[in-house]
């Protein structure tokens, strides 16, 4: 470590490579050279929102159904296949053949919002010369590509179930061609006792494991028998709210400020009668009648609704922004003289979300569970619709009528106020971007002359697509993160920002790339999450002004932060740099405004996230092949007092150095230099 001989003198941190090769498409790999200035001082910082990075949720790829929501059973009231009958129960499928047993649908459910229920005609008997296979007939559910089913673990097995006669139904988790027996229970029960429907609640507990299971109702009782709204959840769910806790997990690694739900594409819907109506899917689970998401081409049971998304948000201690309906979908949009009924449905959203447990939506909240209110104070009107015909009028409408009942609510609008002002009010203003690689790296300068008074920037959807992206690449990421270090830059005009899309079930890719890839038992980060896991300290940090000096400006770009480890309340300098070009830079990084002796080398870190190929990803077989890998910051050099860190071309590399307490001046402090490559 070097060391000052005066309180003016410059304290030099040498970070030196020798001779470093990346095999890349480009070919041999040279050294480059450029200077990052960074003013530490006290003067210099400004505060980052304490909102910056956050996610967004939308029901897409089955982000949601067959996903986050633990649900293990897909249409589990018999509704997908429409209101009329008989009707498809897909993906349900018969035990049996037609000589023993007769599967068709009916509208004779007890819940008045979804009717269809399954009736089960059973014409083989448990003896005689009609006697049922081994095994017994009836109908299996396969889930969402398979259940994943664990050893040791429990399931609560929920359904509805009537019959003309007495009943001796088996209900079984198996492997998915019913031969591995997981589990298995059985329902005994007189005809007097489920003469009329009657709820029935199974405890499972696995003997075994396996990721492609499927549920089992059988029996080898003659008579007829009908079922709804059959449910199986893992009693082991995150927080206990039903959510599959593996994936918010890795929700949680990226300490969102908040999450926009639940869309995206998926509040519009491809025409209004199929967008998402948040007073269908709040209540008793049972009562719910689903919807066919006509955007994204699949239906589901609505188990993950309104109250659901506001729960998630409070498991994970980040604010919940409801984007609703306007009146306007892709297709059909409400014309302002009519869409008045529109807006009192997004207040009377509102009211269950933030209302006493005494007022009229409030209390269907308490009864729900939650009597305190939700901390909802962002809302977004309307998703893309800005170009629409009904838009401004529209929107109008919804802000007038919320900012009188609510006006602390801050409210979205669709439009982009980026390069002009726009002609209504709003707090904030989406903006979204998919595009190339290159390009998206361009675009760390969007918001460097955006006005800064007015409306904030919300950047709600971003993302590397098309080729450069691939299902994920290691170039996508790259772009996204010199993206990302222009926000944090702009942050005072920048008030949020969030990738989409972020889930995507690998069975039902409706959408590349995304930030999470999942199946039944199975998850993965792309390159693109594993950048925001580095920007994952960013909001409410301070940032410092940090110039480069170079001939690279195309290609190279860079922040500097500080940042409190809430876990050990040790401050950092926070460094990052996105190199995206083919050749090794080194990278001479003079830190003004620290004391002398402020950085604690030993305990400073370095994170770099590159691979051997641009478009490397990572994959269910090699899920960590494109990571970040961080290591101790080493001393190097005959004396002991030089420092080795390798910045690779194609990549961003992020220094943590750890600063001792009082490590900033006002003025007049010393230099730290660090040069690296």
């Amino acid at each position: 470590m070097g060391s000052c001989k005066s309180p003016h003198a410059v304290l030099l941190l040498y970070v030196l490579v020798c001779f470093v090769y990346q095999s890349f498409a480009i070919g041999v790999v040279t050294n480059q050279t450029a200077k990052l200035l960074v003013d530490a001082s006290e003067a210099s910082g400004r505060p980052i929102s304490e909102t910056l990075f956050g996610i967004f949720f939308e029901e897409i790829n089955h982000a949601g159904a067959g996903g986050l929501w633990a649900e293990l059973v897909s249409n589990r009231g018999f509704e997908a296949g429409g209101p009329n009958v008989p009707s498809n129960i897909d993906p349900w499928s018969i035990i049996g053949n037609e000589s023993s047993l007769i599967v068709s649908t009916d509208r004779s459910s007890c819940f008045d919002r979804n009717k269809v229920a399954l009736r089960m005609e059973v014409l083989c008997d448990s003896q005689g010369a009609s006697s049922c296979p081994d095994g017994g007939v009836g109908i299996y559910n396969p889930g969402f590509w398979g259940m994943n089913i664990e050893k040791g673990k429990s399931y609560s097995v929920v359904l509805y179930v009537r019959s003309s006669g007495s009943i001796n139904v088996s209900v079984s988790l198996t492997g998915s061609d019913g031969l591995q027996k997981l589990a298995a229970a059985n329902i005994i029960a007189s005809d007097s006792e489920v003469s009329n429907w009657t709820k029935v609640e199974v405890m499972l507990e696995a003997q075994g494991t396996n990721p492609n299971s499927r549920l089992q109702l059988t029996t080898t009782r003659k008579g007829f028998i009908w079922f709804d709204q059959v449910s199986v959840m893992p009693l082991d769910t995150y927080k206990g709210h039903g959510f599959r806790k593996d994936l918010v997990e890795m929700l949680e690694d990226l300490k969102p400020q908040f999450m926009r739900f639940p869309g995206g594409c998926f509040v519009e819907g491809e025409w209004l009668r199929n967008a998402f109506r948040w007073k269908e899917t709040i209540g008793p689970w049972e009562e719910r009648p689903g919807h066919f998401g006509d955007v994204w081409m699949y239906w589901t049971d609505d188990g993950l609704g309104y109250f659901e998304f506001l729960q998630l948000a409070e498991d994970l201690g980040t604010l919940p922004i409801w984007v609703f309906n306007n009146g306007i979908s892709h297709t059909d949009q409400v014309d302002t003289s009519s869409v008045l009924p529109f807006v009192q449905e997004a207040l009377d959203g509102l009211e269950f979300a933030r209302g006493s447990p005494n007022s009229t939506w409030g209390s269907v909240r308490a009864a729900m569970g939650h009597p305190e209110p939700f901390d909802l104070r962002y809302v977004a009107i309307g998703n893309e619709d800005c170009g629409k015909k009904n838009y401004r009028g529209n929107y109008l409408k919804f802000y007038s009528a919320i900012k009188r009942a609510y006006p602390d609510i801050k409210i979205i609008s669709n439009c982009d106020g980026s390069s002009r002002k726009l002609d209504h009010p709003a707090d904030l203003y989406d903006f979204h971007v998919y595009t190339d690689a290159k390009n998206m790296f361009s675009m760390a300068h969007q918001f460097d002359h955006a006005s800064r008074s007015g409306p904030k920037a919300f950047v709600s959807e971003y993302a590397v697509t098309g080729k450069d992206a691939g299902t994920g690449s290691l170039l996508a990421a790259l772009g996204e993160a010199g993206f990302l270090i222009g926000l944090e830059k702009n942050s005072d005009v920048v008030e949020m920002a969030s990738y989409a899309p972020l889930f995507v079930n690998a069975n039902n890719r409706r959408w590349n790339p995304d930030a999470i890839v999942f199946n039944s038992s199975h998850l993965y980060g792309t390159p693109s999450y594993w950048v925001q896991c580095l920007f994952n300290e960013s909001s409410g940090a301070t940032i410092f002004n940090a110039t480069l000096q170079t001939n690279l400006s195309t290609s190279l770009l860079a922040s500097a932060i500080s940042w409190k480890n809430s876990e050990n309340e040790n401050s950092y300098l926070r460094i990052k740099i996105v190199n995206f070009g083919t050749n090794i830079v080194n990278l001479k990084i003079v830190v003004d405004g620290l004391e002398p002796n402020s950085i604690n080398l030993s305990e400073s870190t370095k994170t770099v996230l590159t691979s051997t190929n641009l478009m490397d990803e990572n994959s269910f077989n090699e899920p960590k092949k494109v990571i970040p890998n961080r290591i101790l910051l080493e001393k190097a050099g005959e004396d002991g007092e030089d420092m080795v860190v390798a910045i690779s071309p194609h990549s961003f590399t992020s220094i943590d150095f750890l600063i001792e307490s009082s490590f900033i001046r006002t003025t007049g402090a010393d230099s730290v230099s660090v040069s690296s490559i």
